[in-house]
Formats: C-alpha cells, structure tokens, sequence
C-alpha cells in the first residue's frame, strides 16, 4: 500500500490510534475499537478527520518504536536545522491492582535543536464522517463536541495556537493531552512525565515475561504487541483487524468492517500470545467465549460477535466517507454474523480446552465446564456434513467445506482428550467414536485421488489453502503421504512466486488478486514440518521484508509488487510471524 497504510499503531484506552508516516493519526475510533471514528482521514479524501504536529518546512521525518514498547518517536527536522521528537503514546501500567487504562492519548513535543515552528492541527469530525465535531474553549483545554460523545484536550500549549493552527516555537518540552471530557487535576507536563515512565516500564515487563524464540526476536516481540493491542481488555475480545473497508486489492468490492472478533481468528491469536507465554489475554478471552456460549440460544453459535458479545452486526455504509484512496465504500458492520460456519464449534473448543490442560490457568477444569462444552460437539456432529459459507465466507454459495468439516472433528477430538483427562470414560468412548466417524467421512469425501491431495469441499476438485492445517490441527501425521501430497498440490495451485493464495478457483467478486498472508505462514509451517526446512526458511525470511517499516502486516499482499493491502494491521498476519518463527529458529540451547 501507500506510506499512509503502512502506519504506526496505539491503543487509545479500548479504542486505538493509527499514525501515518508523518506521525498523523488518520485513524481512531472513539470510545472503541469499534465506535465512531474521530479521526478519519484513512478512508476520506477531505482536509479533516486527523490530528496533526508537524514543524513548518519539513525535510525530514524518522519513525520508531520506543524499544519493546508500544510507544512511538517521530523526529522532525525543518530545511533551517530545526528538530523536534514527537512522543506518542497511551498510558498503560498497573495501579492499584488492576491495569490502569484511561481514556487518553499523551503527545510530548521537545526541542532538540534550532527554532522549529509547530503547528498542531486538530481536526476531528463524528458520525462517520458526516459531520465536524463543535468546539468550546476553555482555560487550558478545548471540548470537542458531538451528539454522543465529548473529547478533551489539555495542554500547556496556548489554546489560541491549537484553535487557531498557529506556528510557534516550543519550550523545552510541551505536552496535549487528549482524553475523555475529564478535568485533569495536575499540569499537562508532570502528567506526561510521570505517565510516560510508568507505560514504558509496563511494556518493558510485559515484554520481558514472553518467552520468544532465539531467531527474528524483535518480529515476535513487536507482533505480540501488537497482537495485544488488538484485544479489548474489558471483555476479552481480539479483533481481527483495526480498521474497516482497505481493499483487499485495488479497485475491488473485497472491502469489509473487521473491527469485530471472528471466534477462528481469536483462536489463533489467543494461542500464539500463549506460545508465548502471555496467558493473561487469553483467560480474558475464554472468559469472552464462556459468555458466549453461555448466551447462545440452542447453542448455536455465529463466526463472528461484536467485541462486547453482540450479536447484531448489521452491514450498512458511510456515504460521508470517500474510502480508502476514494475506493468505497466505507462499511460499518459486517454481515458475515448471518452466515451458517460450521468451524465455529471446533474453534471453541479448541480454545476453552486449554482451560483443563493448563497449570497455569486458575479458571475452573471440572466436568461442569466440560458438561456446558458438549452440546457445541453434538452440533459439530450433527453439521460435518452439512453446507456451510465456509472459513473464506463464501457470500453466493455454500458446499460442504473440508475445512469446516475437519473443524466438527476437532470438537469432537478435543472433547475426547478433555473427557480422557478427567477419567470420564464413557464420555470419552462417545466422542472417541463421534471423531472417527467425522474422521472416516472426511477422508472418503475429501479425498482425490488423481489430485493425490484433499480438496476443499466434499466430493469437490477444487483446492484451497485451509487443507495445510490438517497436520497443525492433528488430524493427519506430517509424514502421512495424504498431507505431503496435499503440501505439494496446494503449492503447485495457489503458489505466486514467494506468496500463497487462499484459493484460486473465482467466487462471488470474480478471481482472487492477491495473496493472503496468513496462508503463506500456513503453508511455510507446513513446509517446515514435512522436511522441506530450507524452503520454508527461505520464504520466511522473505515475509519480514514486506513489513510496514514499524513490523507489521496487513492481510493481503499483491505478489508482484509486495505492496500490501487489505484492513491492518491485520492480527492473523501478526500470529503467522509468531507461529512460523516458533517453528523455524534454533533452539536458545544451540546458540546460548
């Protein structure tokens, strides 16, 4: 994509900033990752919905991280020898028990060299796009108002300069603090002073409790974070993405609202952050999975909720806004929570499974959870064989998807394994023999033999890049000539030079134009585990070069020109680094 997708990511409270190359945030929803964006300007083509510090006369920007933070530095520099650092970031540490995180966002502006002439610009609208938000003045803060919601800024900055855009020459340092309609009881400064210390401590030991690999260390870590930002604390909820409506190429209706959780998606970021050793995020989503089984009515469950359990995400759009380089429309909601997929049962239990393994994990691991658990594995039997939208959500037609289908195994297999753990053994003899069934149906129906690899749906011909989990999920041995078979024919079909397609055959939009990231992890993983080492290092060394400069990924990537595309950072990309590193480094006992 262009230098404006390929940004820098803060959370704000539960909501979250992104900034472009330029330190502007183009992007945050207000008062969470899936409300009303203020600051729109991603997916507008007008001079309005950002927030901007800038110096007059730039010639220069630089961009980082704060090291193992999620605090971001820009330094400007002026065509005069002027330079200012512009510190970005959300306060985040723990107080008094519990993590403190106020709805804030702190911009310091120091000096470090010559007379630079800032400027801040501030310009958030409401409703989607459809309107500015109204301004008061006050002593020291100005109120952004609209309808619903009212934000605060607090500086030590002149108010007239902010109302007013006005160049001037900053003191040593100089902070804006925004954040809810809030008085702040100290000066701007000492806020952001003492606030900075604290979130760059917290990060610093959050960061030092993972357990990484010895190899691509800093790809992990900065994907960990961000994989953590892509959680909502009150709740649990992991979103797939933070944005909404990127195409997933240029000029096409492949353009969604992912700032919801998909129970798939979660389940693989959850399990990565718990590779990792992060098991604090991932009780809270269990804790968000428990509700929503506990709330579905006939136990059946959607693909998709919103991040406070609705169920209601009706798809709609926002005429205001133009969309991403004028490519509309930007869509609010997502109608993938009315589709029919099967998987969904499997990627729960897979989760809550970890609940009766886990030592680590204080949740409850008795047969009462167990017994609440049953009843998503009879839906996983009784659906296998039954047409669905499938993992890829198919929106004009629906077969018998392998994938689904092997999902309603894995229900049924995990309950068995939950059910041998608690010595509940005729429980275990039931789903024991449930997953053969599902087992002996997927490889007689799935199965082609002249392709000598499974295909994407029952009695199908078509092959889709779903079929390389087959061994990730445990249901075929690395070694089994059925899944090398698989391994080979699904690079020989979706493979384009170093990326992989999640399918090729064309569905409702026509043929698909880019690849999707997260296959290409999935197929380099697979590659891994059949013996093709050298391979799979090769493409992976590759994926860390077509990174935003700050290391993340969207979900898409054209193969030809590595520009990448689709909504971002998209947190599946982000699990493919962890998992595929977690795969291919050396041991720390090898090089330490």
């Amino acid at each position: 994509m262009t230098d404006q997708i390929r940004m820098a990511l803060q959370q704000f409270a539960e909501g979250l900033q992104l900034f472009d190359t330029k330190a502007r945030i183009v992007w945050s929803c207000f008062p969470d990752l899936q409300g009303d964006p203020i600051f729109s300007q991603l997916v507008d083509e007008r001079d309005r919905g950002y927030y901007e510090v800038t110096i007059d006369n730039c010639v220069a920007v630089e961009q980082q991280y704060l090291r193992n933070t999620a605090i971001l530095e820009t330094t400007l520099r002026d065509a005069s020898g002027g330079e200012i650092r512009l510190t970005d970031f959300v306060p985040q540490f723990w107080q008094y028990g519990r993590e403190f995180r106020p709805l804030m966002l702190v911009r310091q502006i120091k000096r470090l060299a010559g007379t630079p002439r800032v400027r801040v610009r501030l310009r958030p609208v409401c409703d989607y796009g459809n309107s500015d938000m109204r301004i008061m003045r006050g002593s020291n803060h100005v109120r952004y108002i609209a309808d619903r919601q009212v934000i605060r800024l607090t500086t030590d900055v002149p108010i007239s300069y902010v109302l007013e855009e006005r160049a001037f020459v900053p003191n040593d340092t100089q902070t804006l603090i925004t954040a809810a309609d809030e008085t702040l009881p100290e000066a701007p400064g000492e806020v952001g002073r003492r606030f900075f210390e604290q979130t760059r401590d917290h990060w610093h030991e959050w960061v030092r409790a993972l357990s990484i690999p010895y190899d691509w260390q800093q790809a992990v870590i900065r994907s960990a974070i961000t994989l953590k930002l892509s959680t909502y604390t009150e709740t649990g909820a992991v979103v797939a993405a933070m944005t909404t409506s990127i195409p997933e190429a240029a000029h096409t209706e492949r353009n969604w609202d992912y700032r919801h959780c998909w129970l798939r998606d979660s389940y693989f970021v959850i399990r990565a952050l718990n590779r990792l050793g992060a098991t604090r995020t991932m009780e809270n989503y269990l804790q968000y999975i428990i509700n929503l089984v506990a709330n579905a009515d006939d136990n059946a469950l959607q693909p998709v909720y919103g991040i406070n359990g609705e169920a209601e995400l009706t798809e709609t759009q926002a005429p205001s806004l133009s969309g991403y380089r004028g490519m509309g429309p930007v869509r609010i909601g997502n109608d993938a929570y009315r589709q029919v997929q099967h998987d969904v049962y499997g990627s729960v239990i897979l989760a809550v499974s970890q609940i009766f393994f886990d030592e680590r994990l204080i949740h409850l691991r008795d047969e009462a959870l167990f017994r609440h658990l049953e009843p998503l594995g009879e839906k996983a039997l009784a659906n296998y064989c039954t047409p669905d939208a499938g993992i890829w959500e198919f929106r004009g037609r629906e077969r018998i998807h392998t994938h689904s289908a092997l999902l309603c195994w894995v229900a049924c297999d995990r309950l068995r394994r939950i059910a041998e753990h608690l010595e509940l053994t005729e429980s275990a003899n039931r789903w024991r023999t449930a997953a053969s069934e599902i087992h002996k149906a997927i490889c007689d129906r799935a199965w082609h033999a002249e392709r000598n690899s499974f295909v994407e749906s029952f009695d199908g011909e078509d092959i889709d890049a779903s079929l390389l989990l087959m061994n990730d999920l445990s249901f075929l041995p690395a070694d089994d000539p059925r899944f090398i078979g698989t391994v080979d024919a699904v690079g020989e079909t979706l493979r384009r030079g170093d990326h992989l397609f999640r399918y090729a055959a064309a569905d409702d939009f026509g043929a698909p134009e880019n690849a999707f990231n997260i296959c290409t992890f999935w197929y380099i993983e697979a590659l891994s585990a059949i013996g093709r080492k050298d391979e799979a290092l090769r493409l992976f060394n590759n994926m860390p070069a077509h990174r935003s400069d700050l290391g993340m990924l969207s979900e898409d990537i054209d193969p030809k020109t590595g520009e990448l595309w689709g909504n971002y950072p998209q947190t599946y990309s982000m699990v493919g680094i962890i998992n595929a590193a977690l795969h291919l480094s050396r041991r720390w006992e090898e090089v330490v």
